[in-house]
């Protein structure tokens, strides 16, 4: 929310004994009093910024859940109390006060570990100033699986965004990327429903600018984002680094101005504002990816307890995913037959066309298996700010 304030003149216009109005948005709302207009003349509600969690609404396996909030105000901060309620209209089911002291009571960080109860939680934030205003902020919590009945009704969409090259102003074409891609884009949206943006031969500029559209979306908790990329890599023993290689890239460009660098591309992709990405490469020296490998295009299954389709969902994307799969190490790989796939890519299908076996839910331990019997192996890890415990999950429809 961003800090409004409120001059004298808007006072005036206010009945005399209008006593409070409250404004809304999406996430906040606050409480101004007419009252006194002298004092709300020179006065701003606070503003409170949630750091942790960023999402309205959320999903925990376990009942403590960690807040962080930065609450700032030009008039000093009277109180800030933390309630947990059922809903809005609930009566709260535990509260606890926090007064700033002097030194922080214009920027007053609160970072607390809350016990929720199974089910669903309101967690509702209320910052007062020393002239009465008053800001109040929520997000809602779920606790377990009680309160979710099955997968049909889980508020999640999958997103897939597929960069594929095999035309180069430069470098040799290639024969399979495209195909690849776009067989790999039809399973993604026939099979498991997922929502497929395909860029085909483009250009740094054109990928990195739809990279920047996908960073702009605003996702929700159990959302995910699966990106792919297809064609040349190159790897630079100077700089330590591996290179995607877009269509104008120079061959002999030293600079590799030209080039998408893996360190640019891990930056980027990390800070997109999804909880759960899946990154797959289908290029040379695509393992370089994994920076303590980097320090070519070339050529098993995990076991879980019963469970309803729901409970494993949410448990599997309960923590935040940041992985990344490569057909390769610090190595070419193959491009393959024309017309027949890459090594890579003709397991990545196989497993994609497995649909998860019996309960229809493809993990990435799973697709690994698929992979991992490559005569060049590739390169399975995490990268940014992965959460132990997390994963990315493909559902058959």
């Amino acid at each position: 929310m961003k800090r409004i304030l409120y001059p004298m003149v808007l006072a005036i216009l206010c009945f005399a004994n209008a006593k409070a109005q409250n404004v809304s948005t999406r996430t906040n709302e606050f409480e101004v009093d007419f009252s006194d207009s002298k004092k709300l003349a020179y006065s701003t509600i606070p503003v409170i910024n949630w750091i942790t969690p960023v999402q309205e609404t959320n999903y925990a396996q376990e009942n403590k859940f960690k807040i962080r909030v930065e609450i700032d105000s030009d008039k000093p901060i009277k109180s800030i109390i933390i309630n947990v309620k059922e809903n809005e209209q609930a009566a709260s089911r535990g509260s606890s006060s926090i007064t700033p002291t002097e030194a922080e009571n214009r920027h007053t960080v609160v970072e607390k570990s809350i016990t929720l109860m199974e089910g669903e939680n309101l967690l509702e934030i209320i910052a007062e100033n020393e002239d009465g205003q008053k800001t109040v902020s929520y997000r809602k919590v779920t606790v377990g699986n009680a309160s979710l009945a099955d997968a049909t009704k889980l508020d999640r969409t999958d997103y897939a965004l597929i960069f594929a090259t095999d035309e180069y102003d430069h470098w040799g074409d290639l024969v399979n990327p495209v195909f690849d891609s776009r067989t790999i884009a039809n399973e993604l949206k026939t099979t498991y429903g997922f929502k497929v943006e395909l860029v085909e031969n483009g250009t740094q500029s054109e990928v990195l600018k739809k990279i920047r559209e996908y960073a702009e979306k605003k996702y929700k908790p159990l959302d995910q984002l699966f990106i792919f990329f297809a064609g040349h890599g190159n790897y630079d023993q100077t700089f330590g680094e591996g290179f995607v290689v877009t269509k104008e890239s120079l061959v002999n460009d030293e600079a590799k101005t030209t080039y998408l660098s893996h360190n640019r591309l891990r930056s980027i992709i990390n800070n997109i504002p999804s909880d759960h990405i899946f990154l797959a490469m289908d290029v040379c020296f695509g393992g370089t990816f994994d920076q303590a490998l980097a320090s070519s295009r070339g050529m098993d299954e995990e076991t879980y307890k019963e469970q309803n389709t729901a409970e494993f969902i949410t448990r599997k994307l309960t923590y935040k995913t940041r992985r990344f799969l490569t057909s390769g190490g610090k190595t070419y790989v193959s491009d393959g037959i024309a017309g027949k796939h890459s090594p890579f890519a003709k397991n990545f299908i196989e497993a994609l066309r497995g649909r998860g076996g019996r309960d229809g839910i493809l993990t990435l331990p799973e697709i690994y298996s698929y992979v991992e019997k490559l005569k060049i192996q590739p390169r399975f890890g995490e990268f940014g700010d992965n959460a132990p415990g997390s994963d990315f999950i493909f559902i058959a429809k």
